[in-house]
């Protein structure tokens, strides 16, 4: 029988301690469904006791439904010199509403010295005291036990004496963590192996966690050996993003428990969904994806020439752990045209187009592809801008609109003033020219209210477009102010959201592209929503 493991995703919380790491409240939403739609056991979705960002996160979450996730919300033990009922982190965490509560202790009694600054006996009391106190408020009570490995290694009594105190407080899963990343797997063992006894003895009905920091190159290791070890819950983030040198990473420990260990999850079950959330988190974040990343990267399941293709052609066993298609990613054979055309059926299939995999219009949208992306455009976070690529590809996109031209002016009158910015713009539709100026907070505002103004006359349903996030991405460095950029728009209506994706040397022209294909995009699916109703 599979052992059922689970998975705490903490790319909302310690994810975001990363350098040049950054998420917005809607960011977090969006990323909080995909996990779920992943099947993420729980998500941590930040410290609402020491972050205003993450108590509008929790606020926001109480009008979103997550299908399995259960959301996490982090915190430490109270101040020694406060009460449970006076300390204002305890008092965050039971207004973020989370099912999921997190604390963390101190396992290590240097900190417990030089940190807290505080007696050893008095440590052990705050940990029991905001454990029980929480209890009662929350579904779910887990206690990360920090620096718990280093702890161990210096007075192991102690450290095991926060663990009872934790059980005492009423933790239901003892996370044991290494915060400075330092572990290596040799020593990771007998020390869980240590407190497996230490539990067994004392009689506790509570799981074990672990929680691996990557300063040693160590925590994808650490975390497997651990849960070979019969631990339960494993924490990490997607693509190990996190403080210093990053976290467990998810995508590579989640297909490693499934495909690998035999262990099984919501997650494992739809492990498909892997490629496409890592791309997600990276799209999101802003930031480049790492190609040569296991599992998920670009370069995961690349063959190059010579003897490698020429075995992969004949069983891709021969130089593939496992099968790209497991983890939602692809097989690439970088001298093959073929290379692509599986992902672009996958998402025809998704979009309800009809391609045969054999025509010239397949063959074709792969080079455009191609193409596209050799000049920097990504589609994992703008599918709707893919979509329409493809439809127009197969000419079954109408075109709605037609551009003759824009213009944005910026003007700066007075130093205390904000710039000033008009934009005008030239469309034909259905053969009428419309010309329509308008003002703007910044010269992509002002040409989305001037076409909107041109538009809405002949689409009245483009006032419930609502543009909710905007981000701006250098594509290289090289050329300095001249470097190609990538510009991705987030729109929604009462219905569904979507993204669209522009690429130029010219941020007004990219920020132009993704707009357009947003209207398009908007267009196309209300004239579908109509045909279903007649």
């Amino acid at each position: 029988m599979r052992r059922t493991v689970q998975i705490y995703d903490t790319t909302l919380r310690d994810g975001t301690q990363a350098e040049n790491f950054n998420l917005s409240v809607m960011d977090k939403i969006r990323i909080s469904h995909k996990l779920d739609e992943l099947g993420i056991d729980f998500i941590e979705g930040g410290w609402p006791g020491s972050n205003p960002l993450a108590v509008e996160f929790f606020k926001a979450m109480q009008d979103q439904e997550l299908k399995h996730a259960k959301l996490a919300a982090f915190g430490s033990t109270r101040l020694f010199a406060n009460p449970v009922e006076k300390d204002a982190n305890l008092q965050g965490l039971i207004a973020a509403k989370a099912p999921v509560i997190t604390i963390f202790g101190k396992s290590w009694d240097i900190h417990v010295h030089d940190a807290l600054r505080i007696e050893l006996e008095d440590n052990l009391l705050i940990i029991e005291e905001s454990l029980a106190y929480l209890k009662p408020h929350t579904e779910h009570l887990f206690y990360d036990a920090e620096h718990f490995f280093d702890g161990f290694k210096k007075n192991n009594e102690y450290a095991l004496a926060t663990l009872d105190k934790a059980i005492n407080g009423g933790a239901e899963c003892l996370i044991l963590c290494d915060t400075n990343g330092g572990m290596l797997p040799h020593e990771v063992q007998p020390i869980i192996e240590t407190v497996q006894r230490f539990i067994k003895e004392r009689g506790a009905a509570v799981d074990l966690g672990i929680h691996a920091h990557n300063d040693s190159e160590t925590a994808v290791a650490n975390s497997l050996l651990a849960m070979s070890l019969g631990v339960k819950q494993v924490q990490g983030t997607i693509n190990g993003y996190g403080e210093r040198c990053g976290n467990g990473n998810l995508t590579s420990i989640i297909p490693a428990l499934g495909l690998k260990m035999g262990c099984q999850s919501k997650a494992i079950s739809n492990i498909d969904k892997l490629h496409d959330t890592a791309m997600l988190v990276d799209e999101l974040a802003n930031l480049p994806h790492n190609k040569y990343q296991p599992y998920v990267g670009r370069s995961a399941f690349a063959h190059k020439g010579g003897i490698h293709v020429s075995a992969v052609k004949r069983n891709p066993l021969t130089y593939e752990h496992i099968e790209p298609e497991k983890v939602g990613n692809i097989r690439r054979i970088l001298i093959s045209d073929q290379a692509g055309k599986s992902n672009v059926l996958h998402k025809a299939k998704k979009f309800g187009i009809d391609l045969d995999p054999n025509s010239p219009i397949a063959a074709a949208i792969v080079s455009e592809l191609k193409e596209l992306e050799n000049q920097g455009f990504q589609y994992e976070a703008a599918e709707a801008s893919f979509e329409l690529l493809m439809r127009r590809a197969t000419g079954v996109q109408p075109n709605y609109f037609l551009l003759k031209g824009f213009r944005a002016i910026n003007s700066k009158r007075k130093l205390d003033r904000p710039p000033e910015t008009e934009a005008t713009v030239r469309l034909e539709v259905g053969g009428q020219e419309v010309h329509t100026a308008s003002m703007g907070d910044g010269p992509v505002n002002a040409i989305d209210k001037a076409m909107r103004k041109a538009l809405i006359q002949f689409y009245p349903s483009l006032e419930e477009i609502e543009l909710i996030d905007y981000k701006v991405r250098v594509l290289s460095g090289e050329h300095g102010t001249g470097a190609k950029v990538r510009v991705l728009i987030e729109s929604k209506d009462q219905y569904e959201q979507w993204g669209t994706v522009g690429v130029s040397l010219n941020i007004i022209e990219a920020s132009w592209q993704a707009l357009v294909d947003s209207i398009n995009y908007k267009l196309m699916r209300d004239e579908q929503r109509h045909a279903k109703t007649q």
